[in-house]
């Protein structure tokens, strides 16, 4: 099996190296992922005149790695390019993720950006997270138990175009996880999500030294304010037993089926059925 991944934690990412260590049991394993932390950016491609940096990394392993300094699903766009020209690889996997990709966070993750492209190219494709931002997360967990998921989705793996699943793990030890559930995708949404930006806060938020992402500073002309996003996150769910971040929080991996096509099919035949 040829596997291709990437991230959007960049290729420094404990995450991205402990998941190249699961996947080389699977197969031939292929790192393309960003030179720096790309998060949030979910399926946004490096468009524009500009310069992508490229970098081989021989000393990286297991696999053949290397970095671009681009987006993550542009990452994909060029493992597929450049690593698979004869044909496409057998499977794309982005992570772990450090942090969740549960409830509506996918809409916004890079690391589904990364599986969506995989998804959209016709190729079996899987996320997988873990719900903690910190650089250092403990993911023996996910490394002990993330080869027998990834198993049993290839061996049950549908046969139609365009299916990725979203793995998260929850932030326990091994012996604390009940067990893994499939779910849907929890209803949610955030507020209060920009702040003035200061140096002090963001300490007192942990920003400063476990978020794996750089503080990035700009020269303010006159007249401009400065913030960050952060925000409160609003749960508009009463389903624990199917919604993703709700059981996860109670101790569950979940696994979410998504598809790369948005279209809504029951709202399709609905206004088929209208007259203009």
């Amino acid at each position: 099996m040829r596997i291709l991944i990437s991230n959007d934690d960049g290729y420094k990412a404990a995450g991205l190296h402990v998941l190249a260590r699961v996947m080389a049991q699977f197969g031939e394993v292929t790192v393309v992922a960003p030179k720096y932390h790309q998060s949030a950016m979910s399926a946004a491609v490096s468009l524009g005149v500009r310069q992508l940096a490229y970098k081989d990394l021989p000393e990286e392993g297991p696999g053949t790695w290397s970095y671009l300094d681009a987006t993550p699903a542009s990452c994909v766009k060029f493992g597929l390019q450049f690593k698979y020209e004869a044909r496409n690889p057998d499977l794309v996997v982005g992570g772990i993720n450090h942090g969740s990709n549960a409830s509506t966070g996918c809409n916004y993750s890079a690391t589904i950006g990364v599986v969506e492209e995989g998804a959209i190219n016709g190729i079996k494709a899987i996320g997988v997270s873990i719900d903690t931002h910190r650089a250092d997360a403990d993911l023996s967990a996910v490394e002990a138990l993330l080869p027998s998921i990834i198993r049993h989705l290839l061996d049950h793996w549908p046969d139609r175009r365009g299916i990725y699943y979203n793995i998260n793990f929850p932030n326990l030890p091994q012996e604390e996880i009940k067990g893994v559930r499939f779910a849907r995708q929890g209803r949610g949404y955030w507020v209060k999500e920009f702040e003035d930006w200061n140096e002090e806060r963001l300490s007192e938020l942990g920003l400063t030294d476990v978020f794996l992402w750089q503080q990035h500073r700009v020269d303010l002309e006159e007249g401009e304010r400065s913030y960050f996003m952060k925000g409160e996150f609003v749960n508009e769910d009463t389903d624990p037993d199917m919604a993703d971040h709700l059981l996860m929080k109670q101790g569950w991996i979940t696994i979410v089926p998504c598809q790369a096509d948005p279209t809504d099919y029951p709202e399709l035949e609905r206004l088929k059925s209208l007259s203009f």
